[in-house]
C-alpha cells in the first residue's frame, strides 16, 4: 500500500475500503509492518481497525465491512 491517501474524505474512505481485504491478509499472516501508518491511522479513525494489547485487530464494523467487500467479489467472479 504505497499510494498516498487522498485528503477528500470520500475519496479516502474509498481508498481505505479498497484496500481493506489486502490489509486484513496481511494482518492475519502477521505481516502488520507491511501496512502504511497513514492506512493504519484511517482505519483507526474509521472504527475499522482497533489497537488490542500492541496489535491491531478488526472491530466489529471491520469485519462487517470485510463480508461486504466479500460479497461484493464473489458476486463478481
Amino acid at each position: 500500500m504505497t499510494l498516498p491517501l487522498p485528503e477528500a474524505p470520500a475519496l479516502r474512505r474509498q481508498a481505505l475500503r479498497d484496500a481493506l481485504l489486502s490489509t486484513v491478509d496481511l494482518l492475519k499472516r502477521r505481516r502488520a509492518a507491511e501496512i502504511d501508518s497513514d492506512y493504519i491511522d484511517g482505519y483507526v479513525a474509521m472504527n475499522w481497525l482497533e489497537w488490542n494489547g500492541g496489535g491491531l485487530r478488526l472491530t466489529t464494523t471491520g469485519d462487517n465491512v470485510c463480508r461486504q467487500l466479500q460479497l461484493q467479489v464473489q458476486r463478481v467472479d
